[in-house]
């Protein structure tokens, strides 16, 4: 019988530029180096069975991310995590694991909302936000695979300030909407602010109860 556990880790400076799947590589090697009975996928090709909440974007810190992992034998949280902790690379932190029961819908299902901090340079950063608050929409074009995609960045926006930190620079605090109904991406909305972002880190993921 499989056991779920529930961790909570961080991404610092050292790590980045490191993409999603990399970043999913370096776990896995931690995992093993520490001895974790980790379960896996059925078929021709099995992989360790695991789930972030919501990929991190490269560039981008944080204190709050998230992941389901599987073993295939039960460990209490504190064995996990004391193990785990020694193996993990510079700018990767376990922060904390709990079991979860097999009945809740994933971390990726329940997520809401992502709240971030952005250093950002630019002329009248508080004006700016004023404006987007302001607006009934905000559209957006961008170009992905070849493809141009339009769409309103204004209803991913729940809550946006900008405090001046010096001549032209501030911290951009912002709340978006992300799941299965959307997600903001910070990087569009600060650059949908006229600013530039010199650093983004994200503080938290809000999630739905697992019973919703």
């Amino acid at each position: 019988m499989t056991q779920r556990l529930q961790i909570h880790f961080a991404r610092g400076e050292e790590i980045k530029y490191v993409a999603h799947l990399d970043l999913m590589r370096a776990w896995e090697r931690a995992l093993r180096r520490a001895g974790i009975p980790m379960a896996y996928t059925q078929g021709f090709s099995p992989h360790p069975r695991y789930a972030t909440a919501a990929p991190l974007p490269v560039g981008v810190t944080s204190e709050a991310e998230a992941m389901d992992l599987w073993l295939e034998e039960p460990m209490t949280p504190p064995d996990f995590v004391r193990r785990v902790a020694e193996q993990l690379p510079d700018g990767l932190t376990l922060q904390g694991a709990a079991e979860a029961p097999e009945s809740w819908p994933p971390l990726a299902a329940r997520l809401r909302e992502a709240e971030y901090t952005v250093a950002a340079r630019g002329p009248d950063p508080a004006g700016r936000v004023a404006q987007v608050l302001a607006a009934a929409s905000l559209p957006w074009r961008e170009e992905r695979g070849g493809k141009l995609r339009m769409h309103d960045l204004r209803p991913l926006v729940e809550e946006l300030r900008a405090t001046e930190t010096g001549p032209d620079e501030a911290r951009v605090t912002m709340r978006l909407r992300a799941g299965p109904a959307g997600t903001g991406r910070p990087q569009e909305i600060v650059a949908a602010l006229g600013l530039e972002a010199l650093a983004i880190h994200r503080t938290r993921l809000v999630f739905a109860p697992p019973s919703s």
